[in-house]
């Protein structure tokens, strides 16, 4: 496909996505809450296309679709652990909901610290979550890059994806913040499902014939793709391995602030229940597509060196229509940007709410704001510096930010649930739990085998409650903020 096709393409998206966040600005207030959380007044169907377009990027048809390359059905057992974790979320979410509301939170790590009343808290887990977010949202850009590198056949440089997907997400989160992201979310959400599903139909029939074929093709010829462990001695998704992706996953929608702080933004406690049953939907409808277009790839295109590789290969076969893939990356690149532009927005508000606010008491909100609105183009930069070292596997380095993030799980749960959890213990499990997370992933070391996932999770949840129970905890904080909440959770019904 030629590179003047692709540039026209991605130039008409991006003049669309840009009409729908300036309609979106309209009626914006000038307030913080309003430009980070659009006001908290999302509908239930906005909320649920925000947050499966937040959640499911290019991770999916590329590095979701890479991974069922390289190991087989073992990428569904993993993905699907990270749908079983939206019980999480039906769970967690009317208590951020009520408590957000209460207290006029606009992030989830102001949320832990004036539960255990401690602003160190609050600045460490803020840039506990800038170090960790930025790799998870290079992720992205990659796979943009990847794409458009594959299916112009080299002639769009890897770099070139890259400067045009961090345009378009700083455009877009910088117009019109939380309302602009949602808005061009759910338009990014539309076509990632509506191409996805046409273009695997399209791949299953001209390519096998339909998907009896595809499967019974695969039964034949790669028959340990379609058992676990999967390919290889001692297996692919072999127990260490598996624990060690799923186990981050799981609790995805706590640890990661872009999508906890999408529990405060629904209009009510109905929307936010029409928000995770839509996102079930679209979510299991997604996951399946991903797994049969590595699949597909795999029978088609068996020798690539790069499982990441796989869908901008399959996307340049004969059998594929050149309008067709070139849909399929509009999906694709709509997937990505609208986990970036959601990711910049967190990580500036927590900058701006966080870190400047507490290092500023006395700030008002208009100059909050500014700060926050000033970081949005930093953090872009920074992710674009990232991305730009292009480092493993997409599904891989996702995992690897996911379990790092992990390390905020055990304070996020005590708040809730423990009144003698401490500002100490929140702080010391982060700070240690995060540092071996960072170490062990990056140093490449796997303790009895077992994934740095699994580590930064056990030693976090050992740190917080042995601190905890060591130290004081806020007794009044704890007895009015459980209090509250216990008490707006029977009267609306949500227990």
């Amino acid at each position: 496909m030629s590179a003047a096709t692709v540039y026209i393409t991605i130039a008409l998206y991006f003049v669309l996505g840009t009409v729908v966040a300036l309609l979106a600005r309209k009626g914006m207030g000038q307030g913080v809450a309003d430009f980070f959380l659009a006001n908290r007044a999302i509908g239930g169907f906005v909320a649920a296309l925000t947050y499966s377009a937040t959640t499911y990027s290019a991770f999916m048809l590329v590095g979701l679709a890479g991974l069922t390359y390289a190991g087989g059905v073992g990428a569904l057992g993993f993905e699907l652990i990270y749908l079983s974790g939206l019980v999480l979320v039906a769970f967690f979410g009317p208590r951020f909901w009520l408590v957000g509301k209460k207290y006029n939170y606009i992030t989830p790590t102001e949320m832990l610290a004036d539960r255990y009343q401690s602003k160190p808290l609050e600045v460490i887990a803020a840039i506990a979550a800038v170090i960790f977010l930025i790799p998870y949202s290079a992720v992205q850009l990659v796979g943009i890059g990847t794409l458009m590198e594959g299916l112009s056949g080299g002639s769009i440089p890897f770099i070139v994806g890259l400067v045009v997907a961090t345009i378009f997400a700083v455009t877009w989160a910088w117009m019109g913040g939380m309302r602009a992201v949602a808005w061009t979310d759910s338009l990014q959400a539309l076509v990632m499902m509506t191409i996805a599903l046409l273009s695997v139909i399209l791949i299953a029939y001209r390519g096998f014939g339909g998907f009896g074929g595809l499967f019974g093709a695969l039964e034949i010829n790669y028959p340990q793709w379609l058992t676990v462990p999967g390919p290889g001695t001692p297996g692919y998704f072999n127990p260490q391995r598996f624990v060690g992706l799923s186990m981050p996953w799981f609790f995805f929608c706590l640890s990661n602030p872009q999508v906890s702080q999408r529990l405060f933004i629904p209009k009510s406690l109905k929307h936010m229940r029409t928000m995770v049953m839509g996102f079930l939907v679209f979510g299991f409808i997604y996951t399946l597509i991903s797994i049969i277009w590595g699949f597909s790839a795999r029978l088609l295109l068996p020798d690539l060196a790069v499982a990441d590789a796989a869908t901008p290969h399959l996307l340049a076969l004969e059998i594929v229509p050149r309008g067709v893939a070139l849909i399929v990356m509009l999906g694709i690149t709509a997937a990505a940007i609208s986990t970036v532009n959601s990711i910049i927005l967190t990580l500036s508000s927590m900058v701006s709410r966080d870190v400047f606010k507490r290092l500023k008491p006395g700030a008002d909100e208009k100059q909050e704001l500014i700060v926050g609105k000033l970081f949005v183009p930093l953090f872009a930069v920074a992710i674009f510096f990232f991305a730009s070292l292009r480092l493993g596997l997409i599904a891989v380095l996702s995992v690897a930010s996911s379990a790092g993030l992990l390390v905020m799980v055990p304070a996020l749960i005590g708040t809730f649930f423990w009144k003698k959890g401490t500002a100490t213990g929140a702080i010391t499990s982060i700070l240690v739990g995060g540092i071996v997370a960072f170490y062990f992933q990056f140093g490449r070391v796997f303790p009895l085998g077992w994934w740095p996932g699994v580590w930064s999770g056990i030693i976090a949840t050992v740190l917080f409650i042995v601190v905890s129970l060591l130290t004081k905890p806020p007794k009044e904080k704890a007895d009015e903020f459980l209090g509250y909440l216990n008490d707006a959770l029977k009267e609306k019904n949500a227990i």
